[in-house]
């Protein structure tokens, strides 16, 4: 004699992930979540890759400085002819035009600065932390300190009385110099984690101008 039970033919019987659905998504959660850690786990590299890898970093982040790089130099180069008495009428004519692309050369709608702000994947390493900060520094340098410049000079060169612009303009040179030296110890710190001396990132000195400095503006 069978019972009931007994008589349920074993194919009926629900699996027992289907029967307990809590311990199957509890156990999908746990793969998943040791597939992340696995993946945020630092990789083994040697230190020739990592040199490699950084320098490979600051190429591109000074490829994408250096329009900027280029912008503001012209445009405080104009500025100091300016106020040196030598700029002449006809090197005056082409001024807001240079200055213009000066000011898209340092803003966000330019190429390169997007690539710094979005596209450069820098190591996880200890020297690949602090070119991160660089990057950081440099896209401040380029998008606050330098920008800010560039456009106090365009208002200077419509009215030179502008006290608030003359003010502002003395206030970011200070910060393009102190930001640049901030590029520069972050940069530092990578080499010193790597024991090698990367290419220098590509923050201009800007001060003092000299007439070597200063634009051709023919």
């Amino acid at each position: 004699m069978t019972t009931t039970e007994e008589a349920v033919p074993d194919a009926k019987r629900k699996p027992i992930w289907d029967r307990h659905r809590g311990l199957a998504i509890a156990a999908a959660v746990l793969v998943i979540a040791l597939i992340t850690v696995l993946s945020d786990l630092p990789t083994s590299t040697t230190r020739a890759s990592d040199i490699s890898a950084e320098r490979a970093v600051m190429s591109e982040v000074n490829s994408d400085l250096q329009p900027c790089a280029y912008s503001i130099k012209q445009a405080l180069g104009i500025w100091s002819l300016e106020t040196n008495h030598r700029l002449t009428p006809s090197d005056r004519a082409p001024t807001p035009g240079l200055l213009s692309d000066d000011q898209s050369a340092c803003s966000f709608t330019n190429e390169g600065i997007y690539d710094l702000t979005n596209n450069i994947d820098t190591p996880g390493t200890a020297a690949g932390k602090q070119l991160g900060n660089l990057v950081a520094t440099a896209t401040l340098w380029v998008t606050s300190d330098a920008l800010q410049s560039i456009e106090d000079v365009q208002r200077l060169l419509a009215d030179p009385k502008d006290t608030a612009a003359a003010r502002n303009l003395s206030k970011e040179e200070g910060l393009l110099a102190s930001d640049r030296r901030t590029a520069l110890a972050e940069e530092n710190a990578a080499d010193r984690d790597l024991e090698t001396r990367l290419p220098s990132v590509d923050l201009p000195s800007l001060s003092p101008t000299t007439s070597s400095d200063l634009p051709s503006l023919g």
